[in-house]
């Protein structure tokens, strides 16, 4: 062997160790030595360069290599190609793709594979079809790769299957398990279950822990625990995967103390400190526990946390929403330890500026998201970003947004439908509704609740019924307890109440604690006490320590002057601990939010605000308004003449919308968020005062938003 040959051998064999163990620094060591010409040109090692420097995640200096490459090969466009697919820059990819003499398999392959990574179904089949015209015959990668590009593609996963089988690919375990997990997340559990079955032996690790995550993704626990027993009885080796598709069953089937008990194993097998089994952990106590402080100590145990972890713990925090604002700290956190927010990070940071109704926040997180170009699933932040103008107030903001979005999905949809709902707008609701049914987007189950509260807000009763009948019979969607739910609201609003008590008894399952609530605010609405009475009843059977039900119907019997009722009430609440949730409402001003209660003393600009409200209530007195002393809600013979009053002048909504007043621009308009249903006789008062103000005032309670504009409100006194 002489002295060159031994060089070049060396030289590959240390190059290669640098690519397997991403060894930049010897690696661009090795490189300089190459240009230095101690070695020929070789199109064998440049491709090795670029391998290299894609793997080490440096796309640039894997292209300067490609470009170096004096005589590029079929090998040399694959390495290149694979390295922007890798970072979804798919448009680039392609182009280079073209440039290729004779694109081979593997070429295929990676641009097929980059597609369906983002979503674009349509470029992954058109190269599909392409690949099949020149007479390269397809592999599992390929199938595998189109099955992930059809997303939520149901037909065209079915036409695939079929395909698959007649080809004889289902020989492949890769595509049988791309099959399984597309099925499932697209709700075909029963076709999931057949892939899964006809595998038979066949079944890998993956398979099972497809099929595990399959069944918890429907609600299938147990199912999935007894499946992760099977597999450990037949000797399969269990990973972070496995164990995560676990947690997930626990987490579905709402079981805190196995999911404890399956805790204390993986911290003796050392898996706790393992990120991915993390994630698990933190879902797992984020939405059962009650709070954050163990996933806390579960993050904190875990020594070098992904952004996966990360944005686990974010979605945790933003899930519950009085830890919304830990939410934004801990992607803030995240950003200082080195992290970039991805997709599903702005996603679950943007829902806690939703919960907060922050617009300065979510500004903010908006204006992060534009300049962090994100590479991929895009349209999920922009859905995200609709639906968090919306439930900050501002509709017009949400429609721009959604107008401007290259594309629209079913969730796109849902988001502005909902928002306009909410907004009790539900012409435009529905209108969008119907322009939905005119493309090829599919209505989901999530859609037609929406649909269903436009009508409810709006009284379109034989609207409402006709979307109720069309969900099942031209969509085949089987109406759930959120869809019974809004056909009472939709009855109770009307003052259908004996219709909606009807369609209670008629239901193939228990109303639960949302079907009772909600007829029990219709009852409140027109003043039905009987009802009322057997709907607080049910609810208070279902939770015993829910103070809405005791207050709910207290408040009926104190408007309808009955004070002996409301005294057994406030004795029951007492003697079985039944605690009122406080009214607050809130509002945002110069980046900080000012909370307030009802008889408010502690804010430091008190006195500003009461001395505004004295001088706005003789204002809209002259201009009609007068009190509701009904609303005070406490007996004539425990308060001196005009004390009532004065008591609703103070109620924490009028404090909120006074503070905002004198605190902001002339016109500019003001959000004001209530934890509770906004009270009759503020209703009232706001409308007199956005017309004598000249402001556009919106309120944000537990139901609805109520946008006063000119002395009227959004809801069209409809509530």
């Amino acid at each position: 062997m002489n002295q060159l040959q031994w060089t070049f051998q060396t030289f590959r064999n240390v190059l290669k160790t640098c690519i397997t163990e991403r060894d930049l620094f010897t690696g661009k060591a090795l490189h300089a030595l190459y240009f230095k010409s101690l070695l020929p040109s070789s199109t064998y090692i440049s491709n090795h360069f670029i391998l290299l420097y894609s793997k080490c995640g440096r796309l640039i200096s894997a292209r300067n290599a490609f470009a170096a490459t004096q005589d590029p090969n079929v090998f040399s466009f694959n390495a290149i190609i694979a390295a922007y697919a890798k970072e979804s820059q798919t448009r680039i990819a392609h182009n280079l793709f073209d440039e290729i003499p004779q694109p081979d398999l593997v070429s295929y392959n990676t641009l097929i594979s980059a597609y369906a990574e983002k979503g674009e179904t349509e470029q992954a089949l058109g190269l599909f079809s392409g690949m099949r015209e020149v007479g390269l015959d397809a592999d599992g990668f390929t199938i595998s790769a189109v099955i992930t590009g059809c997303c939520d593609d149901v037909g065209l996963i079915r036409e695939l299957h079929s395909l698959i089988v007649k080809g004889g690919f289902d020989s492949y375990v890769s595509v049988n398990n791309a099959l399984l997990t597309y099925y499932s997340k697209n709700g075909l559990l029963e076709e999931a279950k057949r892939v899964f079955n006809v595998m038979g032996e066949m079944r890998d690790e993956v398979t099972w822990n497809s099929m595990i995550v399959a069944y918890g993704q429907h609600q299938k626990g147990l199912k999935a625990l007894g499946l992760f027993q099977e597999m450990v009885r037949r000797g399969f080796n269990v990973d972070m995967f496995t164990l995560a598709s676990v947690l997930t069953a626990f987490t579905c089937v709402e079981d805190l103390l196995g999911g404890l008990q399956f805790h204390a194993k993986l911290i003796k097998t050392g898996f706790h400190q393992n990120s991915h089994v993390g994630s698990g952990l933190i879902d797992l106590y984020s939405k059962c526990a009650g709070g954050m402080s163990e996933c806390r100590k579960v993050f904190e145990e875990i020594p070098t946390p992904d952004l996966v972890l990360w944005n686990t713990m974010i979605s945790g925090y933003s899930q519950n929403d009085e830890f919304s604002e830990d939410a934004i700290d801990c992607l803030r956190q995240m950003q200082r330890v080195g992290y970039y927010p991805d997709d599903c990070s702005f996603v679950c940071v943007i829902s806690a500026c939703s919960n907060l109704s922050s617009p300065f926040q979510g500004k903010q997180i908006h204006a992060l998201a534009i300049k962090s170009e994100i590479p991929s699933n895009r349209i999920s932040v922009d859905n995200a970003l609709v639906a968090m103008y919306s439930k900050c107030g501002n509709l017009r903001d949400a429609r721009r947004l959604f107008d401007r979005m290259p594309e629209h999905n079913t969730v796109s949809l849902n988001s502005m439908i909902a928002g306009y709902a909410q907004h009790g707008i539900g012409i435009e609701s529905l209108c969008l509704f119907e322009h939905m049914l005119q493309t090829d987007v599919v209505p989901t189950s999530i859609t037609f609740i929406s649909v269903l509260s436009a009508c409810a807000h709006s009284g379109k009763v034989e609207e409402g019924r006709k979307y109720f009948s069309m969900m099942q019979e031209k969509f085949r969607i089987e109406p759930d307890v959120g869809h019974y739910s809004c056909m009472i609201d939709l009855l109770g609003r009307a003052g259908k109440l004996g219709e909606a008590e009807r369609l209670i008894e008629v239901m193939p399952f228990s109303p639960g604690t949302i079907g009772w609530a909600t007829l029990l605010s219709a009852c409140r609405t027109h003043g039905n006490i009987e009802l009322a009475v057997k709907a607080a009843n049910q609810l208070i059977q279902l939770e015993p320590s829910n103070a809405v039900p005791y207050v709910m119907l207290s408040n009926m019997y104190s408007r309808a002057g009955k004070w002996d009722e409301v005294a057994k009430i406030r004795t029951l609440m007492r003697d079985r601990g039944v605690k009122k949730k406080p009214g607050l409402s809130w509002i945002e001003v110069n980046k900080r939010i000012h909370v307030f209660v009802a008889e408010d003393s502690s804010h430091p600009m008190i006195k500003e605000i009461h001395e505004y409200l004295e001088e706005m209530s003789m204002k809209i007195k002259r201009a009609g308004y007068v009190p509701d002393v009904r609303w005070a809600l406490v007996k004539d013979d425990e308060t001196v003449e005009g004390e009532k009053e004065i008591m609703l002048g103070h109620h924490s909504e009028k404090l909120a919308v006074a503070f905002g007043l004198i605190s902001t621009r002339e016109g500019e308009p003001i959000l004001v968020v209530k934890n509770l249903r906004i009270c009759g006789d503020c209703h009232n008062a706001i409308k007199f005062i956005s017309a004598i103000a000249g402001r556009e005032i919106t309120v944000r309670d537990a139901h609805r938003f109520h946008c006063f504009k000119e002395g009227q409100c959004s809801c069209g006194d409809y509530w």
